[in-house]
């Protein structure tokens, strides 16, 4: 069965991109977003594909676009359900973005892989809200700024919580 894991990097107010990029530059979430995602497969839509500008090596790309397009190294798929269904042989596959596929991913998703950066950009895209009570947060590593980092940021990891009867 497919774990499907939620990567994304995010500011103090919520904000993930501006102009369909990142609006900082943080080394240590690139790492960290590379040790975790290399070998397994990424999932992704087309402007997040367009922003990177090719398929991520050391990882199988598949792009949710409705569009019918031919992508190199990357596979297309036209929803995030036939994404899944790519992966069904696959132990852990990350969702990476943008908004829109992060919003149908959440209620699927079993796990959060969240960088929180402690400051306010100016964003204009948003991770969509994510409701208290349905993750909880199982890991937690507050990193200061240093002289690669500029911003104090902090990973962490959200599973999500067993469903209690009240």
């Amino acid at each position: 069965m497919v774990n499907l894991n939620i990567i994304v990097a995010t500011d103090s107010k919520g904000g993930i991109g501006k102009n369909n990029a990142l609006p900082w530059h943080l080394p240590a979430d690139l790492k960290y977003f590379k040790a975790l995602t290399t070998g397994h497969t990424i999932i992704m839509g087309r402007k997040t594909f367009e922003s990177i500008g090719k398929a991520l090596p050391n990882r199988r790309n598949i792009v949710i676009t409705r569009q019918d397009l031919k992508l190199g190294d990357a596979e297309v798929a036209h929803s995030l359900e036939s994404a899944i269904s790519l992966c069904k042989e696959e132990d852990d596959v990350f969702v990476i973005g943008g908004a829109e596929i992060f919003r149908l991913a959440l209620p699927k998703a079993n796990r959060l892989f969240i960088t929180l950066i402690h400051h306010e950009f100016d964003t204009d895209t948003f991770l969509p809200e994510i409701e208290q009570g349905t993750w909880k947060e199982v890991k937690r590593e507050d990193k200061q700024p240093d002289d690669k980092n500029r911003f104090s940021y902090s990973f962490l990891t959200f599973e999500k919580a067993p469903i209690t009867a009240d």
